[in-house]
């Protein structure tokens, strides 16, 4: 009968093999982008450009998640969010009037924050519900300028009264001091 002892795993080998996948998935995504933007730069291709901010968000959120690094998640999400957005404005949206196309913009940007939360729970970090909070804001404020006059209304009206809220919260506190 032929028995191998394994060694055991160390924190010092998993730490090593975790900083060599990093750089081979570093490598091959700078090789990536590297060939991409001379293949953008020989073909003189606007919309082959349009795709480097996509490249790069997925090339982060492929290395996030194979290392399981929330901190990598996070730059891919953004730059797929605006990728994505950059890609709609410039190529089926691109001939929407300038308010409405901004709100699609937004909303694909806020599409990345969405992802990211979305996304957390694969990673050593946990779920993240923070990414919501400046989505949400993203997002309702692109629905808005894509709702037309009465999107710009409301946004408006929100554009007078989010101080009160401070006030609110400020008032809230000093209240809740004293008693």
């Amino acid at each position: 009968m032929n028995t191998q002892l394994t060694e055991p795993t160390t924190t010092e080998s998993v730490a090593k093999q975790t900083d060599t996948r990093g750089r081979i998935i570093a490598g091959v995504a700078l090789i990536l982008i590297g060939a991409l933007l001379m293949i953008a730069q020989i073909t003189q291709s606007a919309n082959l450009a349009l795709l480097v901010p996509i490249a790069l968000g997925v090339i982060f959120l492929a290395w996030g998640l194979i290392t399981r690094t929330f901190g990598l998640i996070v730059p891919g999400s953004i730059l797929a969010g605006i990728g994505l957005g950059t890609y709609l404005i410039t190529g089926p949206y691109s001939t929407m009037e300038s308010n409405p196309q901004g709100g699609v913009f937004m909303l694909a940007f806020a599409g990345g924050w969405l992802l990211m939360c979305l996304l957390s729970p694969l990673t050593r970090s946990g779920f993240q519900w923070w990414p919501l909070i400046p989505g949400g804001i993203i997002g309702a404020v692109g629905l808005a300028l894509v709702g037309g006059s009465f999107g710009m209304q409301v946004l408006q009206i929100i554009g007078y009264g989010w101080p009160l809220i401070l006030v609110g919260v400020g008032i809230y506190l000093l209240i809740k001091r004293r008693g």
